[in-house]
């Protein structure tokens, strides 16, 4: 405690005695020189190798945006400049580190990497003063880092309540400014289905509107009867994907199985176990609309109303194995990640133990259970995803009835999950609820409708990804951690905003800043300059501190 004290002083020290250097997530090492440098519009932007011009884009981008200038770019080192260097033949996480130096000539930041520079770019962002103006001062510093992790994720859940390909890409700059590298998307669920699948267009046409929703907290009450309707073309999936990349961001899919598929099911009703029983929403929560469609029998299956999970699961047939991998086919176009997220999640039983058809296959297959036919169903996708070059994630429910062979295990109901994965040499990334859910209350006197829980800025900061029952060598399969934004209860971007802000910050030194970097009451310090940052990205936040 005194030791934390004492390191708290020493940073504030900083702030109090020099120019302020606040930087989030925290670099392995900061040191402060005299003196300072202005960043002015007659800066000159020194970009010598093709490969640092998104980082140029970037900086210029964000100075134009935010402070109404930018900066002219050459080739050769001038006085009155930042100049961007990249270095080749590092590989690893190494090649994620980079050094950024200011004095009163400039700035130099040498990445090990075109994304080590980019990196050193986002630090150099977090020197910016958070007033507008064209005469920038940024102290003089010393700045040597390198991240600790090799995945840094955040998820946004676009099926619950669809966003705008516009907000999709803040979301992304939102990753890039914190050093984030992984953008889980996740684009299907039981109450919106929202990518172009060419082959079933019904996908998109019946699967990504939805009549209505709860209103307030589930079980609800009554219906809101407002349509929620949306999904992405493969064109802007590409331009997204793409925009991702030019920030060192990939995108990794999620599509999933089989359960959470009620969208799926609403368009092609044949994927049900049972095509012809109506899809189950309580009288009192289902939207006009859908009362008459059902009543009229103009549907049988509707995209899913209410929260919560629901019984009306994939049937593990031909049929929709071959839908399934028709799906698979076309996401493989879109996204170059190595990896496909297929959920795996949250899949009740009941429906397979009804069906004839599926208790004649776990007799036929030789399986245990309906455990046991939901690792055949997930191991007959991963041959299939693995056959195209890709590796399968799914929830850390896929352990159930046996991990399929070569499956990354994403372990949210605690860390369970993740220690026995990672104790089956099975690499894992940590995302549990206890730490890393930001749909999750940030106050225990809440004012906007969220999913519950709570989860205060300092547990975010607390998390410590590698679990302590790991050995040393189980633990090199802890890739890194996540955080998730399920939007139940954000329909709209503002609200996104306030339940991510400050809680990503947070995370982002978790993800990026050694152990030894880390420190909770400095942590405290800066996250106030921060909130200045959001005031000026426009963004809203969570405000109050208790």
């Amino acid at each position: 405690m005194i030791k934390s004290f004492f390191k708290a002083l020493l940073l504030f020290g900083v702030v109090a005695f020099g120019q302020e250097v606040s930087i989030i997530p925290q670099p392995n090492q900061v040191v402060t020189k005299s003196g300072s440098f202005v960043i002015s519009p007659r800066t000159n932007l020194v970009v010598s190798n093709k490969s640092d011009a998104n980082s140029a884009a970037f900086l210029n981008k964000y100075l134009s945006d935010y402070y109404g200038f930018q900066l002219p770019i050459v080739s050769k080192a001038t006085k009155n400049s930042i100049q961007l260097v990249s270095l080749k033949n590092t590989s690893g996480l190494a090649s994620e580190g980079y050094s950024l130096k200011s004095d009163t000539q400039g700035v130099t930041i040498v990445g090990k990497s075109s994304q080590g520079t980019f990196y050193g770019v986002q630090t150099l962002i977090q020197l910016l003063p958070v007033e507008k103006g064209n005469a920038l001062k940024i102290a003089a510093v010393e700045v040597t880092d390198t991240p600790r992790f090799v995945y840094r994720g955040a998820m946004l859940d676009v099926g619950r309540h669809f966003f705008s390909v516009a907000f999709v890409k803040k979301y992304i700059d939102y990753l890039a400014l914190h050093k984030l590298n992984y953008f889980h998307w996740h684009l299907t669920e039981d109450q919106g289905w929202r990518i172009e699948i060419k082959k079933y267009p019904k996908l998109t046409e019946i699967g990504s509107k939805r009549n209505g929703a709860i209103i307030g907290s589930y079980p609800g009450k009554g219906s809101d009867n407002t349509v929620d309707q949306g999904f992405y073309t493969q064109e802007q999936v590409k331009d997204i994907v793409k925009y991702a990349s030019d920030r060192f961001i990939t995108v990794i899919p999620e599509i999933e199985m089989p359960g959470h598929s009620g969208a799926a099911i609403a368009a092609y009703p044949e994927l049900s176990c049972f095509p012809n029983e109506k899809t189950n929403i309580p009288e009192s929560m289902i939207s006009e609309k859908s009362k008459q469609e059902l009543a009229s029998g103009q549907k049988v299956k509707l995209v899913q109303e209410t929260w919560g999970v629901h019984t009306d699961v994939f049937v593990p047939n031909e049929n929709t194995f071959k839908f399934l991998q028709d799906v698979i086919d076309e996401v493989v176009t879109l996204f170059p990640s190595k990896y496909i997220h297929i959920g795996g999640d949250e899949c009740p039983k009941d429906a397979w133990k009804r069906s004839e058809f599926c208790q004649q296959l776990i007799k036929e297959k030789g399986l245990k259970d309906e455990h046991g036919l939901q690792s055949y169903f997930i191991q007959r996708m991963e041959k299939y995803i693995n056959s195209k070059g890709k590796t399968l994630i799914g929830w850390d429910e896929i352990l159930e009835g046996g991990l399929a062979p070569n499956a990354l295990v994403m372990s949210w109901r605690g860390e369970e999950g993740g220690i026995a994965a990672a104790k089956e040499n099975h690499q894992v990334i940590m995302t549990p609820g206890s730490h890393v859910y930001l749909d999750h209350s940030q106050t225990k006197n809440e004012k906007e409708v969220t999913i519950g829980g709570f989860l205060p800025l300092e547990t975010v900061y607390g998390y410590e990804p590698i679990p302590k029952e790991l050995n040393e060598q189980q633990a090199k399969y802890v890739l890194g951690a996540q955080g998730n934004v399920w939007t139940e209860y954000m329909a709209n971007p503002a609200k996104v905003e306030y339940m991510i802000f400050p809680r990503l910050s947070a995370l982002s030194e978790v993800l990026w800043s050694s152990k030894t970097a880390k420190n909770w009451p400095a942590f405290q310090t800066k996250i106030e300059t921060m909130k200045k940052r959001y005031g000026m990205w426009g963004a809203n936040y969570f405000k109050e501190s208790k």
